[in-house]
């Protein structure tokens, strides 16, 4: 018999419970207790949910990251955040975010603002994860309480449980030396403990362990792939089936690496890794389970299920029962429930597969290869026919834009003169002071915004009365500004649901779900369109909105996009042509919006490429590709314009150190980065590489609610002024301020403000 499985469930909830609960508590509003309760019941909820599998996911539910999860599992708190005598979980909280709850009469703070720990993306995919922090005396010491009380959770309710923990190697590697001191050195130090959770869940009965190790994906040293062999080796004597997973990729030259780690089973995924099934079958010692993510766990597109079993039934019939199947990696990256979505038309819907329809393929698969085929007929007759019908569609192919792409040429991405010409036309044009200030573009989005948006879409306020009220929150945003001296204006982006959405809508080739929510980092979701045919836009979809903003005020006020790149890789793609021709398709009707901007009489024009890094392969032989493509994709938007018209460029939240002379080839006026988390320390990629254009290295943290000083920004430019010269730096926070709130960001940009003007004294 076929064993079935999964790797990990979305946490946040099919209406998104637990970012409600999680923000509800952080304002004081509800206590630990209503927070803690609200937990247990979407862990019952999501075990409901997958049963029916023969092994259930435990320890995958978390209140704000896994990883995160993980070091105070082993103890690895950060300095800053010892000590503290509180609540546990508010430590947890200031850790992840720099402060946890207030008092919901005092409105005081309940406990000391610390440093947030630093954020970056999960492998290739739009998921952050806090990054666990190490120096040369780190040491690691047990917390099981976190999980053990999951897995009795689980066993109190009948759940064949297994937990999931992020594998020893796996987590090092994910980790950061704040002392430059070598990870690998303590492994020594973290295996033992490793070995002691084990032994825990060992005696609460557990089973299996599913420890992920996704860093046998990457291009691994000779110390990294030591490491492996070592760990699981001291891990091997364990009293539970340890089954190692990785997923995202393939494991090319960790292959036999892999096949070769004295575990119980192992997990690969078969959407990315299909190849190399067979060469890792040849060398599977015979006892050993071999688990094939054969479901997508990424993507929101029907497993073609016929193709799929005439794939799986080899495979099967070799394994017997040593073959478990699954979605490819864990199902935190797609949303929970497609029959919750009642906006959809029936033609696209039947082409989609959420979480709880990715376990059903599973099922679906276990029961033909157990019972063949006959068993499951009419499910694998409508998924034929919902194949056939997604391949046959008019919707999704369009000549026209097909043609389009055809025509692309090296002119459409190359601007009329190099960047020291077109300074001194801007320079001329904009007439900014030094240390020019500036926002990333969005402002909070306030009660009202929300308000509005809602009553608009449920039919109870016209289009006049929508946009009447979203230029009332433009024009606070402007007066917000001036009040506090900007010297270059947004409009704030009241009208904009998501930076990727809003611009979906307006696209064609683009569907939208009313529940497709997943997590980006703790309570921050975003609502992926569904990219399912060509692209193209019939119409202007920002010029109005900043038309109105430029208005109301004499200063620079710059047009907001997202690039291609960002467009394309937070979006569901379709998964029937090369990402690079969707994201010349992207490319080609974002170049029309800049352009319409550009006669409108914009004079600076922000396209943000946020996503940009986390597109890379996994595995750096494999980046000069996508970077050709991408990067060209950003110049075709960008570049049509005239020299006096100034392009930036937005990247957050990404170790962009090792592409910065693709970044540099992107030949924006202006990049603004994230840096605030990491100390200036990314830009230590300009020790080596000078950047030939300007840059705004972001001054403060706007994932935390803590509010940078004036002391702390200047301080933090001057760092930058050491790499990059004074001439050629802009002050700016790290990303858009639409998740805080106004009595946050006023202080904080005026502190900026003020910043920026001692450092022009200064200069």
């Amino acid at each position: 018999m076929v064993t079935t499985h999964n790797l990990g469930f979305p946490r946040i909830g099919a209406r998104r419970e637990l970012k409600f609960a999680l923000e509800s508590y952080w304002k004081g509003e509800s206590s630990r207790e209503q927070l803690q309760a609200l937990g247990a019941q979407l862990r019952q909820r999501h075990w409901q949910h997958q049963s029916g599998l023969d092994w259930i996911p435990a320890g995958d539910f978390s209140f704000y990251d896994q990883v995160l999860d993980m070091s105070f599992t082993l103890g690895n708190l950060p300095e800053r955040a010892r000590g503290f005598h509180g609540d546990p979980l508010d430590n947890y909280f200031r850790v992840a975010r720099g402060r946890s709850a207030r008092d919901a009469e005092e409105h005081a703070v309940c406990c000391g603002g610390i440093a947030a720990g630093e954020m970056t993306k999960w492998f290739d995919t739009n998921y952050h994860y806090i990054v666990p922090e190490f120096t040369a005396g780190t040491q690691f010491k047990l917390d099981a309480s976190r999980l053990v009380a999951q897995v009795r959770e689980a066993k109190a309710q009948g759940i064949k449980a297994k937990p999931v923990l992020i594998g020893p190697v796996t987590y090092l590697w994910l980790g950061k030396a704040k002392d430059d001191s070598d990870k690998l050195a303590l492994l020594e130090r973290l295996l033992p403990v490793y070995a002691q959770l084990l032994e825990e869940l060992a005696a609460q009965g557990v089973e299996w362990v599913q420890l992920d190790e996704p860093v046998l994906v990457t291009e691994l040293d000779a110390g990294w792939q030591h490491a492996l062999n070592q760990a699981y080796h001291h891990l091997k004597s364990s009293s539970v089936k340890l089954l190692v997973a990785t997923y995202f990729g393939t494991l090319q030259d960790n292959l036999y690496l892999f096949s070769n780690l004295p575990v119980a089973g192992l997990h690969v995924d078969a959407i990315n890794a299909r190849d190399e099934v067979r060469p890792l079958l040849n060398l599977l010692p015979s006892h050993r389970v071999l688990s094939l993510g054969i479901v997508n766990g990424r993507n929101i597109w029907k497993t073609d299920l016929n193709a799929a079993l005439d794939w799986l039934e080899p495979y099967a019939e070799r394994l017997g029962d040593r073959l478990w199947i699954a979605p490819s990696c864990s199902l935190l990256h797609v949303p929970v429930d497609l029959a919750c979505e009642q906006e959809l038309d029936a033609e696209l819907k039947s082409w989609l597969a959420f979480a709880l329809q990715k376990l059903d393929e599973v099922k679906v698969l276990a029961t033909a290869l157990d019972m063949g085929r006959a068993a499951v007929a009419a499910e694998l007759a409508a998924n034929q026919a919902a194949i056939a019908s997604r391949r046959a569609s008019p919707r999704v192919t369009k000549p026209e834009v097909r043609a389009a792409i055809a025509a692309i040429s090296p002119a459409l991405g190359r601007r009329q003169h190099p960047y020291l010409v077109r300074a001194g036309k801007q320079a001329a044009l904009l007439k900014l002071p030094a240390y020019p200030t500036t926002t990333i573009g969005s402002f909070p989005q306030t009660a009202e915004i929300r308000q509005a948006r809602r009553r608009f879409k449920a039919g109870e306020l016209d289009e006049a009365g929508y946009t009447r009220a979203m230029q009332a929150e433009i024009a606070r945003s402007v007066r917000e500004q001036e009040a506090l001296g900007l010297d270059v204006l947004v409009h704030g982006e009241a009208e904009r649901n998501d930076m990727v959405e809003y611009f979906g809508e307006q696209l064609d080739g683009y569907a939208f779900s009313q529940f497709g929510w997943v997590q980006s980092y703790g309570s921050r979701c975003v609502k992926p369109p569904i990219l399912f045919g060509d692209i193209s836009r019939p119409k202007a979809m920002t010029v109005a909105w900043i038309q109105y903003a430029q208005s109301l005020t004499a200063r620079p006020m710059k047009g907001m996009l997202t690039g291609p790149v960002t467009i394309l890789n937070w979006s569901f793609v379709r998964d029937d042509q090369p990402r690079a021709v969707s994201c010349y398709q992207l490319a080609l009707a974002m170049r029309e919006e800049v352009l319409d901007l550009e006669k409108a009489g914009v004079r600076i024009i922000q396209i943000d490429e946020a996503a940009l890094r986390e597109g890379l392969p996994l595995r750096r032989s494999e980046w000069t590709t996508y970077l050709e493509w991408a990067v060209e994709s950003f110049r075709i938007t960008a570049n049509g314009v005239q020299d006096e018209t100034q392009i930036h460029t937005h990247m957050c939240y990404s170790e962009f150190n090792d592409i910065i002379e693709s970044i540099a080839g992107m030949d924006a006026d202006v990049i603004t980065i994230e840096t605030s988390r990491s100390d200036m320390g990314l830009l230590e990629a300009f020790d080596d590489f000078k950047y030939p254009n300007e840059i705004g290295p972001g001054v403060y943290d706007i994932h935390s609610p803590n509010i940078p000083t004036q002391e702390h920004i200047v301080q933090l430019m001057k760092k930058a002024a050491e790499r990059i010269p004074a001439e050629r730096l802009w002050v700016n926070p790290d990303c858009g301020l639409k998740t805080r709130q106004w009595p946050e960001v006023i202080p904080a940009l005026a502190n900026m403000v003020a910043a920026a003007r001692t450092l022009r004294a200064s200069a």
